[in-house]
């Protein structure tokens, strides 16, 4: 039986867009696993009502169900503990930290300065409820939240001293090869490369660079994506 994922869709159901699903996109070609995709869109939480909750990515495989990225990564390790490991034996507390550093500092600083481009791209179904609640979120306009960006884009690539100071010493965040603790930040970078056009890094950054060799893995599963 195929194993199913629930992605994050635009308007084009063919732009995927969600980080976290991105995570568990490159986790399953790790291991070498191809699942079919279904599109899912900000106001269709019913249709994940198998999965009793109401966000992507979720993970059907058989006859197991498993959301949120972290879970879907520990999850595949387990059922398929023969295939390349996602996270060290015993060792999964660096991508611990790094799946925190993404979700609560890496994104924060992408989000507020792609906000607008992400309502843009959506079905104007959808559009009311993105703005209506990341607008509470924020505090203002998604218009304002973005305002500037140009200029404070250099404040954000600063905040990436750590990752490149981690990048000096070796290929990966995994070490010599890529592991989920890559996956975790290239889904993160993924997220404003496909449904934004504002660029986030100078091509010159080894950051960048790290981040095209990942897109590259996979026979390009990352640089083949779908971009508005």
């Amino acid at each position: 039986m195929p194993i199913t994922l629930y992605e994050l869709a635009a308007a084009d159901p063919e732009i995927r867009f969600s980080p976290y699903c991105w995570r568990t996109r490159f986790a399953l070609a790790h291991k070498g696993l191809s699942p079919e995709t279904v599109p899912w869109r900000f106001t269709e939480a019913e249709r994940l009502a198998f999965s009793g909750q109401g966000r992507v990515p979720v993970l059907v495989d058989g006859e197991t169900v498993v959301s949120d990225s972290w879970q879907i990564a520990l999850y595949l390790d387990r059922a398929y503990p023969d295939l390349p490991r996602l996270l060290p034996e015993g060792g999964a507390a660096h991508a611990l930290f790094v799946n925190a550093w993404a979700d609560q500092i890496l994104q924060a600083g992408i989000a507020r300065l792609i906000v607008a481009d992400i309502w843009q791209a959506l079905r104007p179904e959808d559009q009311p409820y993105f703005r209506a609640s990341r607008e509470k979120l924020f505090r203002k306009t998604l218009e304002a939240v973005v305002e500037g960006r140009e200029e404070r884009v250099v404040e954000f690539r600063r905040s990436l001293l750590p990752l490149r100071g981690v990048l000096a010493h070796q290929p990966w965040l995994g070490g010599e090869a890529p592991d989920y603790a890559d996956y975790i930040v290239l889904g993160s970078f993924q997220w404003p490369r496909c449904i934004s056009r504002f660029a986030l890094l100078d091509d010159s950054d080894p950051v960048r660079q790290w981040r095209d060799r990942g897109y590259a893995l996979f026979d390009g599963l990352g640089a083949s994506a779908r971009t508005v």
